[in-house]
């Protein structure tokens, strides 16, 4: 069965919604260290269509989280935990890593918005998320026929 790995931040996750829940003067005091704020990984909702694209990837492909957590924000590893239970449930179950090198786990895709922490380095094919090939969960489910 085939591997694949789902990054959290803007692809599993709406990053941006949580920060909208973040009182403006706390935005203002972190300035652009936005993601060093505590508790911020735990407002955020889930991206548009991802629940549904989890849900259906499991049923093909052995799935998994790759995320990247801030290392001075440590409330942002047990937000990003409670988070999956949360959202994805049962089916994620102990199926989440936090590293910053991405590049270090093998598989045969990874679903991520960015290149940073090794995501541009992985063996496996790189789906872009976000980009004008793959724009949103849509467009991925077309490509991995799910």
């Amino acid at each position: 069965m085939q591997r694949v790995f789902v990054d959290m931040d803007g692809v599993l996750v709406d990053f941006e919604s949580g920060l909208e829940k973040v009182e403006a003067d706390v935005r203002k005091k972190y300035g652009r260290r936005i993601d060093k704020i505590p508790g911020l990984f735990g407002l955020m909702d889930p991206m548009p269509g991802a629940i549904n694209a989890w849900n259906r990837l499991v049923e093909k492909y052995d799935v998994h989280i790759l995320s990247t957590a801030p290392w001075d924000n440590p409330s942002a590893w047990h937000d990003k935990r409670v988070w999956v239970q949360k959202y994805l449930g049962r089916s994620a179950y102990k199926r989440l890593t936090l590293s910053h090198n991405k590049n270090l786990l093998r598989g045969d895709y990874l679903i991520d918005d960015r290149t940073a922490n090794g995501a541009g380095e992985f063996e496996g094919e790189h789906i872009h998320f976000g980009t004008d090939v793959f724009p949103g969960w849509e467009a991925v489910m077309k490509y991995l026929e799910v």
